[in-house]
């Protein structure tokens, strides 16, 4: 297989190319790296199921103690539509301000370690974009159910309440 390897890189003379395994240590770097990557990726995971149950109980809190308002809208001639269109906004501006700050937040602390360890601060467009992305997303789907909730109030329903 070295052969082999040293004839692709080099064909006009093969003999000229050491073909070696990585070290241990290197081996482990790069398992270790791997691992990082993981276990970030985990905990992305988890602040965002946690961002997404905080956006849900915002909304159904909101629409339990708005009932007297979607009672007034709703006999007032607004539709279900218009309804669930509303409460949808609201928890999608709520996530994407959650998504805002935890941008910030991720690229105070990139810059912050970056600085320390004397590297170039570099935050990709696609990372910004893919924070503000997945809160726009996760508000969207933690709102749907409130949203739905409101616009299924009858108006009587609602005023009932009052």
């Amino acid at each position: 297989m070295d052969n082999l390897l040293g004839t692709q890189a080099n064909p006009e003379n093969p003999s000229q190319v050491n073909v070696s395994q990585p070290s241990d240590a290197l081996t482990a770097q790069a398992d270790a790296a791997g691992a990082f990557d993981t276990l970030f990726l985990g905990l992305g995971a988890v602040a965002l199921l946690v961002g997404a149950v905080g956006v849900a109980n915002i909304m159904i809190i909101s629409v339990l103690e708005r009932r007297q308002e979607i009672g007034l809208r709703r006999a007032l001639g607004a539709t279900r539509g218009q309804i669930r269109a509303q409460f949808l906004a609201e928890a999608i501006l709520l996530a994407l301000a959650g998504g805002a700050a935890g941008d910030i937040a991720g690229a105070g602390a990139t810059a912050i370690y970056a600085h320390a360890k004397g590297w170039a601060i570099v935050i990709p467009p696609e990372a910004w974009a893919g924070g503000l992305g997945a809160a726009l997303l996760i508000g969207a789907i933690a709102g749907l159910v409130p949203a739905i909730r409101a616009a299924r109030l009858t108006p009587t329903q609602a005023l009932w309440t009052l």
